[in-house]
């Protein structure tokens, strides 16, 4: 309950609070300053709050697990920019697992990997992008589970989500505010990009759901954890033992 509080003061004192900062004293920067701001200030509630609930064990273990799994995807294709892994990884993992753990992962995968690629005011909107990949997918985890075609599209959909919010770090970065239409020209001209995007999320995902899928079925299955616990769990319970 503290920690609900904490983080609710966060959001309504601790946001308007950089937004005043940002017009005081930033002014030709104050949208990009306040911006940036409050997606750090999003990232340390939810951490906050998850980092003070009573988190099993298994959660930090699969959380550290499928971090460390999809930083290395992205390092191992970082020849291939807009071809990565870490998406459909963050994905399936919070289909399995839940939003909270699908939140996680994604953060700390962008968190992690940016300590080879790089860090700097790109990493808390690659932190926000990704943890709200796992996070929806999370949310939609008991629909997503039982339909492949469903768990492909949201896969393409989250992929745009992915390129259109970094767009807008794009142009908070050489404008210091949004123009609506520099951030036309600007997704206009990363359309290619956000193709791959999606197009990369179809293939990995497709590629991973099926020996991901089995996976995770089993861990939730045979040790009673994550969120399957549908009627399809219940029948292959048998099979497992």
């Amino acid at each position: 309950m503290k920690a609900r509080i904490v983080s609710l003061c966060i959001f309504l004192l601790c946001i308007p609070a950089i937004c005043v900062a940002g017009v005081v004293f930033f002014r030709d920067r104050a949208v990009s300053f306040a911006s940036t701001g409050v997606v750090l200030l999003m990232l340390a509630g939810y951490f906050y709050v998850y980092e003070k609930k009573n988190s099993q064990a298994w959660e930090l273990v699969i959380v550290a697990l499928m971090s460390a799994l999809s930083v290395l995807g992205r390092i191992v294709f970082a020849f291939l920019p807009s071809l990565k892994p870490c998406s459909a990884i963050i994905i399936l993992t919070a289909v399995y697992y839940g939003r909270e753990t699908g939140f996680m992962v994604g953060a700390f995968t962008a968190l992690v990997s940016n300590f080879y690629f790089g860090q700097g005011g790109w990493t808390p909107f690659q932190m926000l992008a990704w943890g709200l990949t796992g996070y929806f997918a999370g949310m939609l985890g008991k629909w997503l589970s039982k339909n492949k075609i469903l768990l492909l599209i949201y896969s393409a959909l989250i992929g745009v989500f992915f390129s259109l919010l970094m767009d807008i770090y794009t142009c908070l970065w050489m404008d210091g505010k949004v123009i609506v239409s520099r951030y036309i020209v600007q997704v206009s001209s990363a359309a290619r990009v956000t193709v791959s995007y999606a197009v990369s999320n179809i293939i990995f995902t497709g590629l991973f759901m099926q020996p991901f899928g089995r996976v995770f079925k089993r861990l939730c299955i045979k040790y009673g954890i994550g969120t399957y616990t549908t009627e399809a769990a219940a029948s292959e319970r048998t099979e497992v033992k």
